[in-house]
């Protein structure tokens, strides 16, 4: 078991090759050395053949310096780099639909939504569905508000992230061997 008083929220983010199976061999990877993976977002970057997969694990730092490491040494990946919370961006999408029977909740609702400057992307008699984007703080303010109302569904996509500025993902600690000399390395 993991010593919990040393572990904070760590954000990698990870540039695979976009196939069949690779996401599998990176969730396994954090299987096989016990750690829950608390956020997962994967998605095509301006490259189709690579993808770029947010991972938020709580761990301590030599535990994620471990995980970087076994991560690096899978031929799927390309790069892999830590998110520091100084020098990136994090956000996540999350869709409400509350309860609005009524004209004067859905005002109610509405109102808050331009609060949190959320989208309002479905509107029928009985509810309205919001989409917020924003970090756990604002959707867990959000979330608090709506409760009131009755949330019938929630959906979250995982935290995605960005370096701020001139910071992009690079890694020069990725291994070159003859199995990935043909590929454009990132």
């Amino acid at each position: 078991m993991k010593d919990s008083s040393k572990t904070t929220r760590h954000t990698l983010s990870v540039l695979v090759e976009n196939t069949a199976g690779v996401l599998s061999q990176v969730s396994r990877l954090f299987s096989r050395k016990g750690y829950n993976i608390e956020s997962l977002a994967v998605g095509t970057t301006d490259d189709p053949k690579v993808s770029r997969i947010t991972i938020e694990v709580l761990a301590d730092g030599q535990s994620t310096k471990q995980i970087m490491n076994q991560l690096r040494k899978l031929f799927t990946v390309y790069s892999v780099q830590e998110l520091l919370p100084e020098r990136s961006i994090r956000r996540e999408l999350v869709m409400f639909k509350v309860r609005a029977e009524t004209a004067d909740v859905r005002n109610e609702v509405i109102q808050i939504a331009n609060i949190f400057r959320c989208s309002i992307i479905d509107v029928s008699i009985k509810s309205l569905t919001l989409a917020l984007i924003g970090d756990e703080a604002k959707a867990g303010a959000m979330e608090k508000l709506l409760e009131a109302f009755g949330i019938l569904e929630l959906v979250r996509t995982g935290m995605v992230a960005l370096e701020r500025g001139a910071y992009t993902i690079s890694d020069d600690n990725k291994e070159k061997t003859e199995f990935n000399l043909g590929k454009s390395v990132l």
